[in-house]
């Protein structure tokens, strides 16, 4: 299918600068680069409450429905940005947006980035902060069994390997996980990394590079490095994956989709055409990324 009106001049004007390499790019212009395009998220949701707020030492941003129950359904959202930028800024109306159109509170992570820190610092967050949030589920006003585990990218990663570690535990598990376009193979071992890997402003150097640098003292293949190649999967809640058509990570998220399945997890899996891998940040621009809004709200809203 021929790219969205809205990406496509994004990816011809791209293309049209020579495919700028983001190793031209210092770690901060590249945190500069992101935040700047968060623009490109349409206008911002008003019609929530938001709080930042410090649990046991992790940064959380508590994103309320206006006049919203006293115990809610809730989502642990993980943000993207290839484990070396991202954070509220980036995804602010994301966030604004699951909370207005599911009527959940959405409870955003942020975690540490490489290179200041590098594996397992994200993926300790993560899971800590996931402990934190249901442990004080009173406090947060949340359903602890109603929690949906989701992110975008690197954090679709870390809700995957969070609840891998929960269910190792033998603890408190989600309700469910939401990955969109999760980063799960750091091996870079499919077809679509050669096929999308160029062309379409998250490419496969992007990808790559942030994977050399918070996995800088981590082999490629370790199970929390490249979780899509684990055999321990029996046993997590349902999962719902994200894949986009243009994304040098669409395979990868499809095998995730056949092995999960092999190994009795209930999943479903929809690849969203027409759309490059960071789209579901691009509501201002794309039709697709707010159906997907819209679905994911869904999803977390009637998630019983």
């Amino acid at each position: 299918m021929a790219l969205e009106e809205g990406i496509a001049t994004l990816v011809k004007a791209f293309i049209a600068a020579g495919r700028p390499s983001i190793r031209s790019k210092t770690i901060d212009e590249r945190r500069a680069g992101y935040i700047a395009s968060a623009a490109l998220a349409g206008d911002i949701e008003q019609r929530v409450e938001v709080k930042d707020i410090t649990l046991e030492g992790i940064s959380l941003r508590v994103v309320s429905p206006l006049n919203g129950e006293a115990h809610l359904p809730a989502v642990i959202y993980y943000h993207g940005g290839c484990f070396v930028s991202g954070g509220f800024e980036t995804h602010d109306n994301q966030l604004r947006q699951l909370a207005f159109f599911s009527g959940c509170r959405i409870i955003a992570v942020r975690y540490r980035l490489a290179p200041e820190h590098v594996y397992p610092a994200a993926h300790d967050d993560a899971e800590c902060a996931a402990r934190f949030i249901a442990q004080h589920a009173d406090t947060l006003g949340i359903d602890p069994t109603r929690i949906t585990l989701a992110g975008d990218s690197a954090g679709g990663h870390l809700a995957l390997v969070t609840a891998l570690r929960l269910k190792a535990s033998g603890g408190w598990q989600p309700s469910q996980l939401v990955l969109i376009y999760p980063m799960l193979d750091a091996t870079a071992h499919f077809e679509s990394y050669t096929r999308n890997g160029l062309d379409y402003v998250i490419t496969r150097e992007v990808l790559l590079t942030g994977y050399d640098t918070y996995l800088a003292t981590c082999t490629r293949l370790h199970p929390e490095a490249s979780p899509l190649w684990r055999d321990d999967f029996a046993g997590l809640p349902p999962v719902h994956i994200v894949t986009a058509e243009f994304d040098p990570l669409c395979d990868e998220g499809e095998a995730l989709f056949a092995r999960l399945t092999e190994q009795g997890v209930s999943c479903t899996c929809q690849r969203w055409l027409g759309v490059i891998h960071g789209f579901f940040q691009l509501g201002g621009i794309s039709q697709s990324a707010r159906d997907l809004m819209r679905d994911v709200t869904w999803r977390v809203a009637n998630r019983k």
